[in-house]
């Protein structure tokens, strides 16, 4: 443990910016194993640009955090026995252990290099060409070019700084969707309730279908995937396992256009999962990376040997998450969403920075035209519209205007427009990168919803009662709310607490056409790490109660442990109470109500803005609390749960 106790390297020349500047998307499958000369030249290339410069910031951050940490975790060791520690978490894997699930087939199925291959369908040229897709940045590169270094997420200019023959297709998303459709198609076939994780991967339970047809998981894998080369002339790879977290990491062992079935055996699963770099887990990024690294662990393996420290450092780390992770267990259930469950519909473009009025309400009628006919699709219509944009800072900030109405909203793009037009126009003159809208306090045209159980009504009711049912905690832990961590359908935890994953951006000073829109949630908060105008909020103390750090200890009592179980239970500092706080009228009809917490607002639109960007600020805000107290003593951090994934494999 002697080496997890250095302190990281404070250069900015370091290792560690090299490999933030080459972005994450590093972990594709047919990237070179070595990508040293790679990050090399990537870093050439950015120098100069506003991206290089956020980027050496925000690693320089994370280097001051990580040095936080530590000390930390030398406050909170000192004098603990850790051999007592450590056997109180060896009974609790001895629990998760006796709970393994190995009585579901599990079936992860992610399209190979999606985009680029339609391309090819309709392309024949590009069949033998090293090229991608995309325009100013890259949203899916084919696996030649992939021998290359060149990867989704990339600027084009620094793709052709790495391979100079590269040919770039512009996209189109109309034919991807076409396509989409098709394959889920096929895929439904085998579960009608497979749960599509994007456009081009899912998940399957294919229990059922192997037990009525008498087949093997494999034969069964084999059949689905010719189906798919037969009909759509695509190529999926697959992974099958006993849980989702295996499957999705078992289909990228044999891509492309292959499969791989890990044993249902716990010793088999283990192993497997010992060796595992911890990057490989879904949902454990290049930060979270970094931050395991910092403690020692690399691998799936080394969470068992430093699990006496993640025990004390559960806040910070996540024990039940990476103790899952450790062991290869995970959910296994696989539903599809249902619609009360929806929280929003958003639409959104990423462009190269603009400020030219004209060519920004251009944009955001692009937007409105998108969310017109994902509405009118769907069936939906809302109370709530917010206005998102990002300005030409490679900051992180996501600035929000609202309005909120007492009547359902027109969803014809012209009106959609006006009000997002109506927004905007304060904030002007702008020089933005990114715009969208957003329409939340949904009500499904489809069915009556006030009167269903579980319908969006019941999201929007008062929150005062508290969790009651993994289902509801969910939905709270949605929203922002509630102490509890992410969860699966089954209980399980599916996300390491307390540091955001940073979203992908785009250098400036180079072009880039439209990224592709989806509908977003109502409260990803996780997409916005940086502050917006000074909202009138609440103290960042008065958020969630810290969860219980208390250290894992067999069921005797151990004095020794005190001292630091003292120390990790202090509470947050309560500076900054005395600030203002949002005005809450006592009368509901002279109110709005905010779409992300639902908390009555009293005022004109200009106090719900400040509230909801407060609201959506709270994850950036629970970071800065968590951070802030490590000197002296954690606090609950936030969460990472919704992630954005470009459509490329």
């Amino acid at each position: 443990m002697q080496d997890a106790k250095q302190q990281p390297e404070p250069s900015q020349d370091s290792e560690s910016l090299l490999r933030r500047l080459a972005g994450p998307s590093t972990t594709k499958a047919g990237l070179a194993k070595d990508q040293t000369d790679i990050n090399k030249v990537i870093a050439e290339a950015s120098k100069g640009s506003k991206f290089y410069d956020n980027e050496k910031r925000k690693d320089k951050d994370l280097t001051e955090k990580i040095a936080r940490i530590l000390k930390l975790r030398d406050e909170v060791t000192n004098g603990v026995d850790m051999g007592q520690v450590e056997a109180g978490v060896d009974q609790l894997i001895a629990k998760m252990e006796a709970n393994r699930d190995l009585s579901q087939i599990i079936v992860h199925v992610d399209m190979d290099a999606f985009y680029a291959n339609v391309e090819l369908l309709d392309n024949p040229e590009l069949v033998g060409k090293i090229f991608a897709v995309g325009h100013g940045v890259l949203t899916t590169a084919s696996y030649e070019a992939r021998k290359h270094g060149v990867r989704s997420g990339m600027p084009e200019y620094i793709a052709k700084k790495l391979c100079p023959e590269l040919v770039v297709v512009s996209c189109n998303f109309s034919r991807y969707s076409e396509m989409s459709k098709q394959v889920m198609s096929i895929f439904r076939r085998y579960d009608p309730n497979m749960l599509a994780a994007s456009v081009d991967e899912g998940y399957l339970n294919i229990t059922p279908y192997c037990e009525e047809h008498t087949l093997t998981a494999p034969e069964c894998v084999q059949q689905m995937r010719d189906t798919v080369q037969r009909e759509t002339k695509l190529t999926v790879s697959a992974g099958i396992a006993p849980n989702r977290l295996l499957a999705k990491i078992c289909s990228d062992n044999n891509k492309p256009n292959g499969q791989f079935q890990l044993e249902f055996d716990p010793q088999v699963i283990k192993s497997f999962m010992h060796e595992l770099s911890i990057r490989k887990v879904p949902g454990v990024g290049r930060v979270n990376e970094r931050l395991l690294e910092s403690i020692g662990i690399k691998t799936c393996g080394d969470i068992y040997v430093y699990r006496g420290v993640l025990s004390l450092m559960d806040k910070q780390f996540g024990l039940h998450f990476l103790l899952q992770t450790h062991l290869g267990i995970a959910s296994n259930v696989v539903q599809p969403g249902t619609r009360e469950e929806r929280k929003s519909i958003g639409a959104e473009r990423t462009f190269t920075a603009i400020d030219s009025k004209d060519r920004i309400f251009k944009k955001l009628e692009e937007v409105a035209a998108e969310l017109e006919a994902d509405m009118d699709g769907g069936g939906w219509t809302g109370k709530t519209v917010t206005l998102k944009y990002k300005l030409d800072t490679y900051q992180d900030k996501v600035f929000t205007r609202a309005k909120s109405f007492d009547r359902w909203i027109s969803t014809k793009k012209e009106d959609l427009f006006e009000i997002g037009k109506e927004l905007l126009i304060p904030e002007l003159p702008v020089k933005i990168r990114l715009i969208g809208l957003r329409v939340t306090k949904l009500k499904d045209l489809r069915v009556d919803t006030d009167n269903q159980p579980g319908s969006i009504k019941r999201f929007f009711e008062s929150l005062e009662a508290g969790p009651s049912s993994p289902r509801k905690r969910r939905k709270l832990e949605d929203a922002g709310i509630g102490d509890h961590p992410s969860l699966s359908q089954d209980g399980f935890e599916e996300a390491m607490p307390g540091f955001l994953e940073d979203e992908e951006v785009i250098p400036s000073g180079h072009d880039a056409t439209d990224s592709v829109s989806a509908p977003t949630s109502a409260v990803q908060s996780e997409e916005i790490t940086g502050k917006r105008r000074p909202p009138t909020s609440l103290p960042a103390s008065s958020f969630n109660k810290p969860r219980s750090s208390t250290p894992i200890v067999p069921d005797k009592p151990h004095s020794s442990s005190s001292t630091s179980d003292d120390r990790l239970r202090k509470p947050s500092s309560s500076k900054g109470k005395d600030k203002a706080q949002p005005k809450l009228c006592e009368n509901p009809d002279e109110t709005q109500s905010c779409p992300i917490c639902t908390k009555p607002i009293r005022g004109d639109n200009r106090d719900l803005n400040e509230h909801v960007d407060f609201c959506l600020s709270r994850g950036a805000i629970r970071e800065a609390q968590a951070m802030a107290s490590v000197g002296s003593s954690p606090s609950r951090a936030t969460k990472s749960s919704t992630r954005k994934k470009p459509p490329d494999k």
